[in-house]
């Protein structure tokens, strides 16, 4: 399944086609039209149709399907159903509808489809007539966040508001969830999980394992079949967890004594399930994945019988590939290592993704970085252990690379560090034509984002190539504190009270640009959206001698009333919490709309955001341009997009313009510096 985008379709094709012709090479050669035809795409469902026919500006926002295994009236063994999630101009609230992929339409009312209105919902199936869901009955059903406080079973041909409550959290919760994960086709149960987001990055869990039919409409085998309690499971609160059939993997953020070891911070952890929830400190364990000073996990996924991880070393990227071995070998380690890239990786990123981890060790291989197109290939992990190819040399069968958007055949990547105000090294990416000259008058754009564990890693800077690098710019990403570059330790180093080390180290990468000749504070500008707009309000405030322009995108900037607007209350295990001593004892000194100085002259810069944004308000950047204003700051811009959510642009289109308005703000503002 593919939703396309383009001229013609700006909201988009939903369309499919047979994964054996996806996955012939032959069929990806040619122009767009030619591979289209090879293809045979299948239109499933035109969002652009749909708006007209219901009056509607929908907005694509991903589908669940309802998996063969989990669908009893299923004979055939492709998906049948699934539950469709359409936004209205972009916001993340959504609809939820359940689609008949059979027939290509949407089931009708006949056939007492699921349907939820617009809200934050959590819904998944457990069976082809029954959901869990989370969404919003009343005011009551919502934490302080916006999403979701308690879980609910609901049954086809009822009233989701009086489905029963499952589990409840509280209301100063982030959110509630809970779900079914069908683990039998690696030889494990059928587990039932419900958790409770205390904050942004703690939850508590409770399991137990389901018999199949208790996941049905029809619960008269229940008495048959007896479904345990939950358990809660003994974890740190910080912690994550997957299934692996019997096994349970645990992602630590915070170090771990159990059963006489001591686990560091970012390490990845397997465990049997059941011998966990008798007892953790008798459990046996295996340290998957443990971190160094300059290796972190940056993601990890499953196929049928191998364990694939994605490590992060010095910011450049590694696979790892572990192999499930017999669990009737007693004393043996869960996983093996069964192949794993050489040195500390390059800067070209590399995912990969299961094809379909129920039936098959195949997987999509996706290749990227600043200057090469993605490229999608097929492979096989099982051709990943290999005894006589050198480490890395993978067996891989390329399917198609994107097209080049600018020319990048003289393009330089460099990974440079500066040194940050308490000594610490920031490591940051450069890119630009390797014939410029770098003589302190580059237009130079630095951007940043240092929050929430979100790492800035290497990938095809298309829209930034062409609006900058081919101009003749530099580009810049900043690794950052408040990132997770090099893991759970990396963000938390930013945390509340300790956020102004991310800001030192934004300053510390823009002053290093300037000492290396690169350019001045008049031709450097900075960038960034969402807690990067709060990044770059920052640098607004605290440093407007340093740049010669700025955008601040989608932006958190009034740190005094954030937990009050929107989904802003999520937020507070990041931030700290301004209706406490926070507020007098940090939170102030990093609330950019409080900061504004009237004796101060700030350099231009362009504030954009949503109408639609129901994530961070639009009020934020609404009330700094006004304040700005005010004050009568001549270089003050604002643009307000009525649709795209916290995305900024709902189709192509919008998001074109968009792209264009914010560059050549930067680029015609630092080109009339050049020189000064």
């Amino acid at each position: 399944y593919n939703l396309w985008q383009d001229a013609t379709n700006k909201r988009g094709l939903w369309r499919r086609t047979h994964f054996s012709t996806f996955a012939d090479p032959k069929n990806h050669v040619g122009s767009v039209s030619e591979i289209d035809a090879k293809l045979q795409w299948e239109t499933v469902l035109d969002i652009d149709k749909l708006n007209e026919e219901e009056g509607k500006s929908w907005v694509w926002k991903g589908s669940r399907m309802l998996s063969v295994d989990l669908d009893e009236s299923n004979k055939e063994g492709e998906v049948e159903r699934c539950l469709l999630f359409l936004s209205d101009g972009g916001a993340d609230a959504t609809h939820v509808r359940e689609f008949d992929l059979v027939n290509k339409r949407f089931l009708p009312a006949s056939e007492k489809p699921f349907v939820l209105p617009e809200a934050k919902s959590s819904v998944a199936y457990m069976s082809r007539d029954v959901l869990v869901v989370g969404t919003q009955v009343d005011d009551e059903s919502m934490t302080d966040s916006g999403y979701p406080r308690n879980a609910r079973r609901w049954v086809r041909g009822t009233d989701y508001k009086i489905a029963p409550v499952t589990y409840a959290g509280e209301k100063e919760d982030v959110s509630v969830n809970a779900w079914v994960d069908d683990q039998r086709h690696r030889g494990g149960p059928v587990y039932e999980f419900q958790s409770r987001s205390k904050t942004f990055y703690t939850s508590s869990y409770n399991a137990r394992v389901v018999p199949p039919s208790y996941l049905l409409a029809d619960s008269g085998g229940l008495e048959k079949e007896p479904v345990p309690a939950f358990t809660e499971l003994g974890l740190q609160e910080d912690a994550e967890v997957s299934m692996f059939g019997e096994l349970m993997i645990i992602s630590l953020r915070s170090e771990w004594a159990v059963n006489g070891e001591t686990y560091p911070t970012g390490s990845l952890l397997a465990t049997p399930f059941a011998s966990f929830v008798r007892d953790p400190e008798t459990s046996k364990y295996q340290a998957i994945f443990t971190p160094t000073a300059k290796t972190a996990l940056e993601t990890y996924g499953f196929t049928k019988n191998y364990l694939t991880l994605n490590v992060m070393d010095n910011v450049k990227s590694k696979l790892v590939f572990l192999l499930r071995n017999d669990p009737k070998s007693s004393g043996a380690a869960f996983f093996s290592v069964a192949s794993s890239d050489p040195g500390e990786g390059t800067t070209t990123a590399k995912y990969v993704s299961a094809v379909d981890g129920r039936k098959s060790d195949l997987l999509w291989l996706t290749t990227t970085g600043y200057t090469q197109p993605s490229t999608l290939n097929l492979a096989d992990a099982k051709d990943m252990i290999d005894e006589d190819k050198p480490a890395g040399d993978y067996k891989i069968t390329p399917i198609r690379s994107l097209p080049d958007m600018y020319d990048s055949s003289n393009v330089v990547v460099t990974q440079k560090f500066a040194t940050s105000a308490d000594g610490t090294s920031i490591p940051y990416f450069m890119i630009h034509s390797k014939d410029l000259v770098l003589n302190s008058s580059t237009p130079t754009l630095l951007y940043g984002y240092g929050g929430f564990e979100i790492s800035m890693t290497p990938r095809y800077a298309a829209s930034v190539g062409a609006s900058w690098i081919a101009r003749g710019g530099v580009y810049v990403e900043a690794n950052i504190r408040g990132g997770g570059e090099f893991g759970p330790a990396w963000h938390q180093a930013g945390l509340k009270e300790k956020r102004q080390c991310i800001y030192d180290d934004f300053i510390a990468v823009g002053e290093h640009l300037i000492e290396t000749k690169v350019c001045t504070a008049k031709t450097l500008a900075c960038r960034g959206g969402s807690n990067g707009g709060l990044l770059v309000g920052m640098m607004l405030v605290q440093r407007p001698d340093l740049w010669g322009a700025i955008h601040c995108a989608v932006p958190l900037l009034d740190m005094k009333r954030f937990s009050h607007l929107l989904a802003g209350a999520s937020w507070m295990a990041e931030y700290g919490n301004p209706d406490t001593p926070d507020w007098k004892n940090f939170l102030h000194k990093f609330s950019p709309f409080q900061l504004i100085d009237k004796t101060k002259t700030y350099p231009p810069v362009l504030f954009t955001t949503s109408t639609r944004d129901d994530r961070v308000h639009p009020a934020h950047a609404r009330k700094m341009v006004a304040k700005l204003a005010a004050l009568k700051q001549d270089n003050v811009y604002y643009y307000e997009n009525l649709e795209g959510g916290h995305g900024g642009a709902a189709d192509s289109k919008q998001s074109a313009f968009m792209m264009a308005l914010e560059y050549d703000f930067l680029w015609n503002t630092l080109s009339k510096n050049v020189g000064l």
